[in-house]
């Protein structure tokens, strides 16, 4: 389903994809799902990809691209561009020591 503003759709794809990122990668999750869930992941694959977020934003924002691309050329453009927006957004809000 495609927006019909393209940068409403891309400003909602970009904060979609750095929340379900930071839920999955620095939070327990409510009742400590995603803590069970990161523990039964464990150390292959599944569990590294869950211990990164520059690596599980861009699994989730190639799902969010398929919101705003019409093609699949866009959407190879719209992919990278969300991830590295999440990137963007989750450096911006660290405290450096």
């Amino acid at each position: 389903m495609a927006y019909r503003s393209t940068w409403l759709g891309l400003a909602l794809a970009v904060l979609a994809t750095w929340r379900m990122t930071h839920l999955l990668v620095h939070e327990d999750g409510p009742w400590n799902v995603i803590t069970r869930l990161r523990r039964r992941a464990g150390d292959g694959f599944w569990g590294q990809l869950m211990d990164c977020f520059y690596c599980a934003s861009l699994w989730i924002s190639a799902i969010a691209a398929l919101t705003v691309a019409r093609s699949w050329w866009e959407w190879a453009l719209y992919w990278l561009a969300i991830s590295g927006a999440a990137c963007i957004l989750e450096r911006s809000g660290r405290k450096e020591i």
